[in-house]
């Protein structure tokens, strides 16, 4: 069962169950988190977690390491620039597998490096990941942005858009929201 599947069966409603429950802690080192950091992942980020796994695994052995590392996101655009040259040629579960593996390793290299919460947005019918709550609300939909990257080449440079991101959420002040699309 892919992401999308997943997510459409457990819905929104599940977000609040999310915040009052307190699911098992699992090791850090396996839920993406620094050593020493100790974080409960409730089910939907296990999923978004075990999605990036795959995609690490699919695209590592022809591009290169991808060790969810803001610098490996070259090898995500890398990746994306190919098969921009022949996306119109390609079936639509391919589009919407590579657009949603890339676009999910994009955001556990966000969540890994700086936190956040996964949600699910109803008005595009995809992940959204908010860091810095409760303080501020940066928000990016990678998802979203890969699209943009296969569709107009270049222009949607993934290492620049993340760079837009990391700026927002190191400069953020209480109360400031954003969304980096």
């Amino acid at each position: 069962m892919g992401l999308f599947d997943f997510l459409r069966r457990n819905k929104i409603n599940e977000v609040h169950k999310h915040e009052t429950e307190k699911p098992s802690v699992a090791n850090s080192k396996e839920q993406g988190l620094p050593t020493g950091q100790q974080d409960s992942v409730d089910e939907f980020t296990q999923q978004m977690i075990t999605e990036a796994d795959e995609c690490v695994e699919h695209f590592s052995v022809r591009f290169g390491k991808l060790d969810y590392s803001v610098e490996s996101l070259k090898i995500v655009d890398e990746i994306l620039a190919e098969a921009s040259d022949f996306v119109d040629e390609m079936e639509e579960d391919a589009v919407r597998g590579i657009t949603q593996s890339l676009g999910t390793y994009i955001f556990e290299v966000a969540r890994r490096n700086f936190g956040g919460k996964y949600y699910w947005y109803d008005k595009l019918q995809q992940p959204i990941l908010v860091t810095g709550q409760p303080h501020f609300e940066i928000s990016i939909l990678a998802i979203e942005k890969v699209k943009g990257r296969l569709k107009n080449g270049p222009e949607d440079n993934i290492p620049f858009y993340f760079k837009g991101y990391i700026e927002r959420v190191t400069n953020a002040k209480t109360g400031d929201k954003a969304l980096i699309v």
